[in-house]
């Protein structure tokens, strides 16, 4: 399948009658596990991708490290990947371009600066910006919002300028829009009905199976740096058996075998 192809089949899966979901890969490894276990695309997490090069989150790992690893994760699947750049680290163009290089079939574009504050990007700039990503390429951008996610504003205006936010990029050419920091239902059911737009919302913690969230109309679930932090998890159970216990079982019980691990990077 062309790149071409492949980014038509991700924009089509945006419009139903399925919710698209989409597991977060950080690396290689986990891309070839969901895309064996049957995800039809993938995308990145940049928050897991940041944390497994020694990076925290928030925009601080160099774009060049980014971008090799999210190609690193095109090679290894046949199937559509979307990458998680973050605001786009300073040149959203040309990261789209890069991406568009690497044969990524979309992007996150986040409205948030990435750094400790409590404001988003102006609204007028942020809408520039996707319109100029739009003009110049045909990935599916994901335009992101993190009203709810930060707790920015008065919370009793939350509602009205995530809206107000999605509105202005979807008709600035976003694709879908996503909402981190939802999770409940009836709130998810709102914005679904105010927002002429495919709605992605974040998997976790307290948030709606996806069979509700199907119901609701949420176009596309996504789960972040998710697996990455339960795969940290998982290590630090590890750490503390072999240390405290010099036993094994964490390490053991329900790990794939070293010839299934090898086998998923055979040609």
């Amino acid at each position: 399948m062309s790149n071409t192809e492949k980014i038509a089949l991700f924009r089509k899966l945006h419009q139903g009658p399925r919710i698209l979901v989409l597991a977060n890969a950080s690396d290689a490894a986990a891309a070839r596990i969901f895309e064996e276990a049957g995800f039809c695309a993938l995308a990145t997490s940049s928050a897991g991708v940041a944390f497994s090069l020694g990076y925290p989150d928030g925009q601080r790992i160099p774009p060049t490290e980014m971008l090799a690893v999210v190609a690193r994760i095109v090679r290894a699947v046949s199937i559509p990947v979307s990458a998680d750049v973050e605001s786009g680290y300073g040149d959203a163009l040309g990261t789209a371009k890069a991406l568009a290089d690497i044969g990524a079939v979309g992007m996150n574009l986040e409205d948030f600066p990435g750094e400790n504050l409590q404001s988003l990007v102006d609204l007028r700039t942020q809408v520039g910006l996707i319109e100029k990503v739009r003009g110049a390429s045909d990935l599916v951008i994901n335009a992101r919002t993190d009203v709810f996610l930060m707790g920015i504003g008065d919370p009793a205006t939350r509602f009205e300028r995530t809206v107000e936010r999605a509105r202005a990029y979807r008709s600035a050419g976003a694709d879908c829009i996503f909402i981190p920091g939802v999770s409940d239902a009836e709130t998810i059911g709102r914005l679904t009905k105010a927002i002429d737009a495919p709605i992605n919302i974040l998997g976790t913690a307290g948030t709606p199976p996806i069979g509700e969230l199907e119901r609701l109309g949420v176009a596309r679930v996504s789960v972040g740096s998710g697996p990455m932090r339960a795969a940290m998890g998982l290590m630090q159970r590890i750490a503390k058996e072999l240390l405290e216990d010099g036993t094994y079982s964490a390490m053991t019980e329900g790990a794939m075998s070293y010839m299934d691990a090898n086998r998923l990077f055979m040609p």
